[in-house]
């Protein structure tokens, strides 16, 4: 391992050693004999973030054959797969809680706090045209226009802050099951945000709802212009150059949220859990990659 590379592992360790003795060790309380293991809560959720955001790992084995390889002087504690897998899995309120915890918080420059933008991204733990039979109570079967197809899964949503030429600033995010409609995600967790303008795609329409925030709350809701159905050839015609200019410069202004989503792809591989065999193994991978993003983001 390089310096480089060991002053990163370092970062990380310290990092989450001290959000762990402040806040999270007491999301996994111990009443069992073995409430104080040899190899460490805190080992081990370095180890995975530190593989996958700097080794590009994203498979628990990979993860675990890496740290057993070439991270074995650094934790010679390191239990086997079977038990760091089984470890991994009995940490999925750690994770979440390590998210927000990591969620960035302090604006940089060049960050406008009065402008939004809002988008949503599959996570698949099958194709819609299988039945999906993994975390059942938290999954359900949705439609992503993007890609134009069905899937078993669960949906990202995230809402940043918008900063000229570079990715979003990150302000909240929500994982709701693959059928939940973006605009009721909006309705239900972001509604009461005041003097804002939200830039999203053409789901967010919503004219009397809009009207109604932009009155009480001074929020605008933009986005492309959508046809209207059974609206006259000859007018849609008449509007076409100034609707086209008009969208294409609202897609311009959101279309780095949809960057921020392929890099939390890039650097975490989120979109693939179609390995994943449980419940808390599906939220370990969420939180647990979604937690890699904001490390990433933050380091």
């Amino acid at each position: 391992m390089t310096d480089n590379q060991a002053i990163k592992l370092i970062g990380i360790y310290l990092k989450i050693s001290d959000l762990y003795e402040n806040e999270l060790k007491y999301h996994c309380q111990r009443f069992s004999n073995n409430n104080e293991p040899i190899f460490t809560d805190v080992e081990l959720i370095t180890i995975y973030l530190y593989s996958m955001i700097y080794e590009e790992r994203f498979k628990i084995k990979q993860i675990y054959n890496f740290a057993n390889n070439y991270l074995r002087s650094w934790f010679p504690d390191l239990s086997s797969y079977v038990a760091f897998n089984n470890r991994l899995n009995r940490l999925p309120s750690v994770f979440k809680h390590l998210c927000y915890l990591l969620l960035p918080k302090d604006l940089p420059l060049g960050v406008r706090d009065d402008i939004s933008l809002l988008d949503s991204m599959p996570i698949i733990t099958c194709s819609g045209k299988r039945k999906g039979k993994v975390a059942q109570n938290i999954t359900d079967k949705g439609f992503c226009s993007t890609k134009g197809m069905y899937y078993f899964g669960l949906k990202l949503h995230i809402l940043g802050f918008w900063r000229k030429g570079r990715l979003p600033f990150p302000e909240s995010f929500v994982i709701t099951p693959a059928s939940e409609n973006d605009l009721n995600v909006f309705k239900n967790y972001w509604s009461d945000i005041v003097n804002r303008t939200f830039y999203g795609d053409k789901i967010y329409i919503d004219e009397p709802f809009f009207e109604k925030l932009k009155m009480h709350r001074n929020v605008e809701m933009l986005t492309p212009v959508k046809k209207i159905k059974g609206e006259p050839e000859c007018i849609r015609k008449m509007h076409k150059a100034a609707d086209d200019l008009y969208s294409k410069a609202v897609s311009k202004i959101r279309q780095p949220i949809e960057a921020l989503f392929s890099w939390i792809i890039e650097k975490t591989d989120i979109q693939r859990a179609s390995k994943v065999r449980s419940e808390n193994g599906l939220l370990v991978h969420m939180f647990g990659r979604m937690a890699a993003a904001f490390l990433a983001y933050n380091f």
